[in-house]
């Protein structure tokens, strides 16, 4: 894959941008508050790298890593991800997005949401389960015995294939979780959450950002993901 576009600066876009570059691939990368605010960014990344608008990360390649707030996926142009592959890094948190009706009634996933928001967009769920600090420290290369495994979640098989090629690039095994219905395996509290990838997964959450990861095998996460019960959204208050 030539370039991956990344819409979204913040700690996951920033992680999986240095693993795109690793892996010699070119990404635009860009954020809302325009290119000039990703000087810095784009240093540090290397020639591989390119500030831009979020219309020219959104058609800068054949995948779009998404990852911006969910309350903002609104304010995104329409049609602006239509037949594109977009890994979805959302989640939703109340305190950041405010209270959403149909995800507290869990008439709908998250993620079913964003495609809601993003129609045509070839959702598939992916990196919203793990902290963005231990994304680096967990990539390795394919073959290697301590690899870790990441889910994916998606309406689309052929989405689902090219995201797992990618995340194979940057570093991940991948572990199907199913539909988009089903994404709520490894949503937020639950136990396929960041959680399973610490060392110590009983560390006090004021610790968690500065906790080391252990390595996940794809067998382990597809048991947790397999015996999931499903949270209740509505008591979600973080």
């Amino acid at each position: 894959m030539p370039t991956l576009g990344i819409i979204g600066s913040g700690n996951i876009g920033a992680a999986v941008a240095r693993l795109a570059v690793a892996a010699d691939i070119d990404v635009v990368i860009a954020n809302s508050r325009g290119p000039q605010s990703l000087t810095g960014l784009v240093e540090e990344l290397g020639p591989r790298a390119t500030a831009g608008t979020v219309e020219q990360a959104a058609r800068a390649g054949e995948e779009t890593l998404l990852s911006i707030p969910l309350a903002a996926y609104r304010s995104l142009p329409a049609d602006l991800l239509r037949d594109r592959t977009v890994l979805d890094t959302g989640n939703y948190y109340p305190y950041r997005d405010g209270r959403i009706a149909e995800l507290d009634s869990e008439e709908v996933t998250t993620t079913e949401l964003a495609q809601q928001l993003l129609p045509g967009a070839l959702l598939v769920k992916a990196f919203n389960n793990i902290l963005a600090h231990h994304i680096p420290q967990l990539a390795r290369p394919a073959g290697a015995p301590d690899r870790s495994a990441l889910p994916v979640a998606g309406n689309d098989s052929g989405a689902k294939a090219r995201a797992a090629e990618l995340i194979d690039r940057l570093g991940f095994d991948t572990v199907d979780a199913g539909t988009l219905d089903e994404s709520w395996r490894f949503e937020p509290e639950s136990g396929a959450y960041t959680r399973i990838y610490l060392a110590a997964p009983d560390v006090p959450a004021e610790h968690m950002l500065r906790s080391p990861a252990a390595p996940l095998p794809a067998g382990k996460l597809r048991a947790v993901l397999q015996t999931a019960q499903r949270v209740k959204v509505a008591e979600r208050t973080f």
